[in-house]
């Protein structure tokens, strides 16, 4: 199995070159497949202890498993939504726009460097590295403060490639061709990756480049899918990332690691999008043309410095400091947009622009750990967060700024405890954050659109003390249930809100739309792990009294902050069969999440599409053994309707199969990997599920996709 399920998890801070993972699987292939769980360590928490003895949920996508998905799909938004049924189907696009966990927006991270932009919300942050230098992706569901800004629907932490193990020269090399069942030469795509890593005595350096091409994308009737030039788009694209690490071991328990990272996915834009007609069931697709303005392109970087001692005054230190820099270009659309029209500039409907969202981040995290002399069953952890972040979003044609200059920042001391009792089978967790905030916005104008409005700025703060705890209890060896409370926290889309002021005399010192969102969340659950069987069973709910929801006006998604109530069940069952190799494995996830639409502190109708992800069924058998490996899987999306929104937005649902396999030979690994399976017509659920009237953004997904792929590691 390769695939970790339902561990558990409290502390959720990282900090680049935590406590290395030993994954379910890797421990019960060591003990020879012993019952009982084995001690898991998450290097997202920022503590030592196994993951058994910490209270709320965690999954791990390990190195193969995650090859193996974006063998099928290309990305690692792919692979997480495939196989985690509370993840919401993906749109198939750059933007991530809609994409949720648990209802909620996730936050993703590389080695636990923020790659969120909640300030203004690009929905880019799934594509900023290549997969091929993530050596695992962790998963951290539900609400909890100790991530710090952002992810109240969890955290998707992508942990890059190690340090090299072995004395000299070592390294891997891959080579993929991908092709759209029958399409023409438009529709092929390939990708090479190379990674060389040498490590003498004390010192280690690896560096890393990947480049990918995508073709045009095909549905399974033979059309060009739709190009969506504003949002931008993975089809007909160029990706180039780049990666390089450079350790130090110190002594025998410190180390310092110097990790760098550029990722750069640019749309060629040879295409314009054709109208479908949503009431024939046609959907977009796209002919040969010349859209005006820059392509959409997306830009990530980041440089982490970390110093870890497992030794240091008798504790776990952990230390990191980091920088990041992303710059999101939005696409323009043939037509002008409504919303960038200025008499003053020009005729109106005669304007172009086009938008850009730019933000840097640079930050620093501590945190020690170790048992309380002379109550070695006490574990504390203490810890500080600061971060600072820089966003705008521009129109770079005509240099005028749709969201103003936006400064946070964050100081965020926090404490942990974890006390176990009863020879570790009753364990008591809790801790509190204290969080600090300022935003900061100088005054501006906002565009003519919302009536060129004066808008006084400020420097409004935030203070508030969050809390978790919780409780596990291991009855029978292999056996836990646990509950556990947390609060959540990040910011709204703080340029959604400022951007579309429209009314006069609003000053940001008082202007309670920016305050941040804090969610509350509840979970319970049990897990069991016996003979070949692993199973188990999540349910939660969570509540924000001031969330977010995105809502279309003028054709623009716009924040209006409400009461949301989120609640779920998550199910999760593996068998290891008779058959030597062959698992076969099943999940199942439920969400229901109503918002108070009048203002009187009630929800009274469904949370919609484009907040929330449809109920889901994941089917898969794995076989591994000998040289040979295959996973044939099927997601069922379950059909769902909306009370109290438009009914045209109701999700008709869909089934989706995958297959891959993979043959391993002296001259490296050959691997055959088919998207779609059995060639289905679908329409992607984002698409379903909004803009009833909109013909152009009604997008087919992907036909069969077939991926040929070599790798070799030397």
């Amino acid at each position: 199995m390769r695939v970790v399920h339902k561990a558990f998890v409290v502390s959720l801070s990282f900090a680049a070159g935590a406590a290395p993972l030993c994954t379910v699987a890797q421990a019960q292939e060591a003990s020879g497949g012993s019952e009982g769980p084995a001690e898991v360590v998450i290097s997202a928490t920022r503590t030592a202890l196994p993951a058994n003895a910490l209270p709320l949920t965690v999954d791990v996508i390990d190195s193969s498993s995650l090859a193996e998905q974006a063998a099928i799909s290309g990305s690692v938004v792919d692979a997480v939504a495939t196989l985690v049924p509370s993840f919401s189907p993906t749109r198939q696009k750059l933007s991530g726009a809609g994409e949720s966990l648990r209802g909620r927006s996730p936050l993703y991270a590389i080695n636990g460097i923020p790659q969120s932009t909640p300030l203004r919300d690009g929905s880019r942050d799934g594509f900023t590295i290549d997969p091929f230098f993530v050596e695992r992706v962790e998963l951290i569901y539900g609400s909890n403060a100790l991530q710090g800004i952002g992810g109240t629907g969890g955290i998707v932490n992508q942990v890059t490639v190690g340090a090299p193990t072995v004395q000299g020269y070592s390294g891997r090399f891959l080579m993929q061709g991908a092709a759209d069942d029958g399409s023409p030469s438009d529709g092929v795509g390939g990708k090479i990756a190379g990674l060389v890593s040498n490590r003498t005595d004390k010192f280690d350096v690896t560096f890393g480049a990947a480049y990918e091409k995508r073709g045009a994308f095909y549905d399974a009737e033979g059309r060009r899918i739709g190009v969506d030039s504003t949002q931008g788009e993975t089809q007909d694209s160029k990706s180039w990332s780049l990666f390089s690490r450079l350790g130090y071991q110190l002594h025998d328990t410190a180390r310092l690691d110097l990790i760098a990272n550029r990722f750069e996915l640019k749309g060629d834009g040879d295409y314009v999008v054709v109208a479908g007609d949503r009431e024939a069931g046609i959907p977009a697709s796209s002919v040969r043309g010349d859209p005006p303005g820059q392509p959409a392109t997306n830009i990530a970087e980041s440089v982490s410095l970390s110093y870890t001692d497992t030794a240091f005054a008798s504790g776990n230190l952990v230390s990191q400091v980091f920088f990041s820099r992303t710059e999101d270009t939005f696409g323009g659309e043939p037509s002008p947009i409504a919303t960038f029209q200025d008499p003053a500039l020009a005729p109106v409907g005669t304007l172009f622009d086009q938008s850009q969202n730019r933000s840097r981040k640079w930050g620093a995290k501590a945190t020690y750990e170790r048992a309380v002399p002379g109550w070695e069953a006490l574990t504390a952890t203490l810890g500080l967060d600061v971060l600072f972040d820089r966003t705008e979003q521009r129109l770079i044609a005509t240099g005028r700024s749709w969201v103003p200059p936006t400064d946070f920042r964050s100081i965020a001391p926090f404490m942990q405890l974890n006390l176990g009792l009863l020879d570790g089978k009753l364990r008591l967790a809790g801790g509190v954050r204290q969080e600090n905030v300022r935003i900061a916005i100088d005054d501006y104008t906002t565009l003519a659109s919302y009536g060129s409005r004066h808008v006084s700025g400020g420097e409004p703060t935030f203070d508030d003390a969050l809390l978790n705890g919780g409780i596990v209890f291991e009855p029978v060896a292999g056996t836990r249930v646990y509950a556990s409370y947390a609060q959540g926290y990040t910011v709204p889309d703080v340029g959604r809100v400022t951007r579309a002021v429209s009314v006069d005399n609003v000053d940001i010192d008082d202007f309670l739309d920016i305050s941040p969102i804090v969610s509350d969340n509840r979970e319970i659950g049990i897990e069991s792990r016996r003979g070949p069987f692993e199973a188990s069973a999540t349910y939660f709910w969570s509540t924000s009294t001031k969330g977010q929801l995105l809502v279309l006006v003028n054709g623009v998604y716009e924040v209006q902050r409400q009461r949301v109530e989120i609640e779920g069940l998550e199910l999760n069952l593996s068998v290891r069969t008779p058959v030597p190799g062959l698992v076969l494995s099943g999940a199942y996830a439920r969400l229901e999440g109503r918002t108070d639409s009048d203002g009187d502190g009630r929800v009274d109708i469904d949370l919609d599409g484009a907040n929330i992800s449809p109920d889901r069924v994941n089917l898969a058998a794995s076989y591994s053994r000998g040289p040979l490996a295959a996973r044939l899987q099927t997601q069922f999306f379950l059909s769902r309707s909306f009370t109290g929104t438009d009914p045209r937005n109701a999700f008709e649902g869909y089934t989706l199969t995958d297959a891959t396999a993979r043959y391993e030979t002296p001259y490296g690994g050959f691997s055959l990997s088919i998207q779609n399976l059995f060639d289905k017509q679908y329409i992607t659920y984002n698409s379903d599920v909004q803009r009833p009237t909109d013909n152009e953004r009604f997008y087919a997904g992907r036909g069969r996709t077939w991926t040929l792929g070599w790798d070799k590691r030397f």
